[in-house]
């Protein structure tokens, strides 16, 4: 069924990368959303009014607050469409991550309302009626929901969405949460226990919990998150495959939502090589990771002394201090000026974020260790730290 509504209503859509494209999904998702959302909603409703139901109708409410939240997708991802302007620059991709955080915000209001409301039914102590029909018609809105989360989710894989992934989230929260109403109103039907308040209560905090989940992974990427470590390999070993380049250091990528990717890196390339080609040889590399993968990428270009065998020994003694202190330490920017009476060593310690030692600490470590080996050493180190563990 996802399949053949995505053929039916988005032209194009194996260009996901496109944004015009992610729109039309958020649109059709929105749209969904709205019409499956509004018709669970209105039957739970009568069902649960009928019988009499706080947890029927808290559940009913759920789903109207979810036809806003559909509401609210599909216009953030007609706005994320948007192309950059004057105030920005970088687009409006991010927009999606707004409107997945006002859905996360929604859910939590709503635990919040089916919590009061079944703890006053528990004071009130008021019973439910529950017919056969309204039993069926509450199985028959599980599975709804059960096909609008998966589609949801169907819809945020192939276009990366963290908004859908939210709305996907919601909608299996509320097949779990309509089956404890459903459990709850099989055992008032077939028993003397009237438990339809303290189900109530069970649904609002499962609904509370669900929603500060959603509101701390939909904040994430407005605080800003790392890269995933597939796309830092990936650009790493694109640089690192043109001849002329020996090294890349200092990665750094900014996400401005989806398929909105900028990035800078230096790109250790040999000292007495030609400038004028090593600068075409950065270009090259700029404009082909534009193009086979998306990402605005600007190189640094750092000139290394490389075949001196000297440095070369420094270089690979300082490796075995590193692996030896530590398994994830390394450097870079390794520079040597020999003298008559000194050395001067100069090099940027790389560090983990959340290295346990202090940056005084390891400096001095790996000063000491150095000098016993290269006793004419005069080391300066500057701490850099690593935002992408994997380089």
């Amino acid at each position: 069924m996802t399949s053949l509504l995505i053929r039916l209503f988005i032209k194009d859509h194996e260009n996901t990368k496109s944004a015009t494209v992610r729109a039309k999904y958020g649109t059709l998702a929105g749209a969904v959303g709205i019409v499956t959302n509004i018709i669970v909603a209105a039957v739970k409703f009568v069902v649960g009014i009928l019988a009499g139901s706080v947890s029927v109708m808290a559940d009913a409410v759920n789903n109207f607050a979810d036809a806003g939240s559909s509401l609210v997708t599909m216009v953030g991802f007609k706005l994320s469409g948007k192309p950059a302007d004057r105030k920005h620059p970088f687009g409006h991709a991010r927009i999606e991550y707004l409107t997945g955080l006002i859905v996360s915000f929604i859910i939590v209001m709503l635990g919040f309302t089916f919590l009061t409301e079944s703890i006053g039914k528990i004071i009130n102590k008021s019973e439910s009626n529950f017919t056969l029909v309204a039993l069926i018609i509450l199985g028959v809105s599980i599975v709804a929901k059960l096909w609008q989360g998966l589609f949801y989710r169907s819809m945020a894989k192939r276009i990366a969405s963290d908004s859908l992934k939210a709305s996907a989230q919601d909608s299996l929260n509320d097949v779990i949460s309509s089956a404890v109403v459903l459990i709850g109103a099989l055992v008032g039907k077939f028993t003397s226990l009237e438990i339809d308040g303290y189900v109530g209560v069970a649904v609002a905090l499962f609904i509370l919990i669900s929603g500060i989940k959603l509101v701390i992974e939909t904040a994430n990427p407005l605080l800003g998150v790392p890269p995933e470590k597939e796309t830092v390999q990936a650009l790493s070993d694109k640089i690192l495959s043109y001849e002329g380049v020996v090294g890349v250091h200092d990665l750094i990528i900014h996400s401005y939502g989806a398929n909105r990717m900028f990035c800078s890196v230096h790109a250790e390339v040999p000292a007495d090589c030609d400038v004028m080609l090593s600068h075409d040889i950065i270009d090259n590399i700029e404009e082909d990771v534009y193009q086979e993968m998306g990402i605005s990428l600007v190189i640094h270009l750092d000139p290394v002394t490389v075949g001196d065998s000297r440095i070369d020994g420094m270089k690979d003694y300082l490796k075995k201090i590193l692996a030896e202190t530590a398994p994830n330490l390394h450097f870079h920017d390794f520079r040597a000026v020999f003298g008559v009476t000194h050395d001067n060593v100069l090099f940027d310690l790389v560090l983990p974020m959340d290295f346990s030692l202090t940056e005084e600490e390891i400096t001095n470590l790996v000063t000491q260790r150095f000098v016993e080996k290269f006793p004419k050493a005069i080391v300066k180190i500057k701490i850099d730290r690593d935002m992408n563990d994997i380089l």
